[in-house]
């Protein structure tokens, strides 16, 4: 399933934020300088491919989140996050777990993946069950299972120690990250698994 701009929403909102988002037939890309406006899924998937191309600015950051729950408050707060960075030049790229591809602020992706800024790159995120993939450029960068003794114990120790529903939902909103940069998002497509 195609998901075109019709597909998606303000976060706490009920339309698409033109005033945050600039959209067009081929992308969504978020505007510098405007209030940093989340896009949300309309629908809720549970177990899924999520396929997209991403291209980020000089320096830029976003992410995607998977199986939000919106009554959370932020998108973080309770969906993992797939980062997307220019580690080259984004202060986060210094950090291993906030590079490009990692499950942000808990997994460094196993394979580096530099951007060429400005360049669509192609990305996937495979969740099913328990078990999560991120691929970055065709390449399995990331895998791991939400299940892990080992990572719930990181999730204790971390910033999201203090959020009981981060990371607990079986289904939940695919959140497309406004960091304040000029990400652009095309080719979204989403196929749910059985």
């Amino acid at each position: 399933m195609i998901l075109d701009a019709t597909q998606w929403r303000a976060w706490q909102g009920d339309g698409f934020p033109d005033e945050s988002w600039y959209r067009d037939d081929e992308q969504m890309c978020a505007i510098v300088g405007a209030p940093r406006v989340d896009l949300i899924s309309r629908e809720q998937y549970g177990d899924f491919i999520l396929r997209f191309e991403y291209a980020l600015p000089v320096g830029g950051n976003s992410g995607v989140f998977y199986r939000v729950d919106e009554g959370a408050g932020l998108a973080w707060h309770s969906g993992p996050e797939m980062q997307l960075l220019d580690d080259e030049v984004h202060p986060d790229g210094n950090q291993p777990t906030t590079r490009n591809g990692a499950l942000y602020g808990l997994l460094a992706p196993q394979q580096e993946t530099q951007i060429e800024p400005g360049s669509f790159m192609e990305g996937a995120l495979l969740v099913r069950g328990a078990e999560v993939e991120h691929w970055l450029d065709n390449r399995l960068v990331l895998n791991y299972r939400l299940d892990d003794p080992a990572l719930r114990a990181m999730i204790g120790t971390s910033k999201f120690a203090r959020l009981p529903d981060f990371a607990q939902a079986q289904t939940g909103h695919i959140v497309l990250q406004h960091h304040g940069e000029a990400v652009r998002f095309r080719r979204l497509s989403i196929e749910p698994l059985s």
